[in-house]
């Protein structure tokens, strides 16, 4: 494996270095003594491992971190540090990506071995680019594999997983560093907060490297960009076809209802993510009139008991959907059914009075006074 290293004391390269050529199949091949040359010169590397030390001129050992992936996100970072256990535990991705100083030639074999072994792993289940994953959204993050297997990612922390998410909502997009610091890390000084985000998008990079022929963050100076290749969105994949079809006919009508069950939740549902709700929300509202279409088409083409199922349904997922408690008002009506008008009317106002302190609209209103006084002239 090839080797580069990355301190700002020549000993410590020399040390470094004389330790790890005595390990079998090691090649350090370049030393820097800063980060602006480290950068300047890996780019035409062939590089297997980067060990760098945390304390850095002009950039901590963090950032660099970040900035390598970006050029070389397949490479293994290890961090050699001076820190006491306790306080590398805020920058520790796993157990063999840091060393302690002083460094012991135990240690490093056992971190070279780790590695190593990391790569055999990795040939046995890499995910091959020309297969497409399924991430899924509705509810909650879950990504599938070939075949529909479940890929488990242990998240380093819940701001790392929330990190993504972001940026997956935002995919193909410039997001600004600046707003991440002020979404994620308000309460910090500023130097704090970046290093804090440079730190969570080195965890990101590193919970996703199984997948990194399907995600790629790409880092400039103002943000990040998220590029997806060969992934299916379930999010994406149902707001295309709903969008993609305003009119439902027989022929399709089999077909909607099965991308219409790919909404299996709403948006990040289980999350209480304040960034998302204009979005779950937009969400939502394509979904109630997705399903009041669906609901309509089969009343008008005579199957009322699909039509109710689906108006039931709205119900349940939406309460406040005035038009579908409203339409099965009507369809009790037709059915002479005076208690199911009733009681469903009652459900409306109990839901609006204490979901939003409203009061049914006035033409319900209008309608059911009217129906109701029919009713009891019957």
């Amino acid at each position: 494996m090839n080797i580069i290293l990355v301190d700002d004391e020549q000993l410590a390269l020399d040390l470094l270095e004389n330790r790890l050529v005595k390990i079998n199949g090691i090649k350090v091949i370049d030393k820097f003594l800063d980060p602006i040359s480290c950068l300047e010169g890996i780019t035409d590397k062939q590089v297997d491992i980067v060990f760098l030390d945390i304390n850095l001129p002009e950039m901590n050992g963090l950032e660099l971190a970040e900035k390598i992936l970006e050029k070389k996100p397949n490479v293994n970072i290890v961090f050699v540090t001076a820190y006491d256990e306790y306080a590398v535990r805020a920058f520790e991705i796993n157990a063999r990506d840091y060393i302690m100083k002083p460094v012991k030639f135990d240690r490093l074999e056992k971190t070279i071995a780790r590695i190593s072994n990391q790569y055999v792993n990795n040939e046995k289940k890499q995910i091959l680019q020309e297969e497409n994953i399924r991430v899924n959204v509705f509810r909650q993050l879950t990504i599938e594999a070939e075949g529909g297997r479940i890929e488990n990612i242990p998240w380093r922390t819940a701001k790392t997983k929330e990190l993504f998410l972001f940026l997956l909502q935002h995919r193909e997009q410039l997001v600004r560093k600046s707003l991440l610091i002020e979404l994620f890390w308000p309460e910090h000084e500023l130097e704090k907060a970046y290093s804090q985000l440079y730190t969570t998008v080195y965890h990101v990079r590193r919970k996703l490297k199984k997948f990194s022929e399907h995600f790629q963050i790409s880092n400039t100076t103002e943000g990040y960009i998220l590029n997806l290749t060969n992934v299916i969105l379930d999010m994406a994949e149902w707001e295309n076809y709903i969008n993609s079809h305003s009119t439902l006919n027989m022929e399709i009508i089999d077909e909607y209802i099965e991308k219409m069950n790919l909404y299996t939740g709403d948006y990040l549902q289980e999350y209480d993510y304040l960034w998302a709700e204009n979005e779950r929300y937009r969400l939502q509202c394509l979904w109630l009139q997705a399903a009041l279409k669906v609901a309509g088409f089969y009343y008008d083409h005579g199957d009322v008991e699909k039509s109710i199922i689906w108006y039931l349904n709205i119900c349940s997922l939406q309460p406040e959907a005035e038009e579908s408690h409203f339409a099965l008002m009507k369809i009790y009506a037709e059915r002479n059914n005076q208690l199911l008008v009733k009681q469903q009317y009652e459900k409306l106002k109990k839901v609006l009075k204490e979901e939003l302190n409203e009061t049914p609209s006035s033409s319900v209103q209008k309608w059911f006074n009217e129906w109701n006084k029919i009713s009891i002239g019957r």
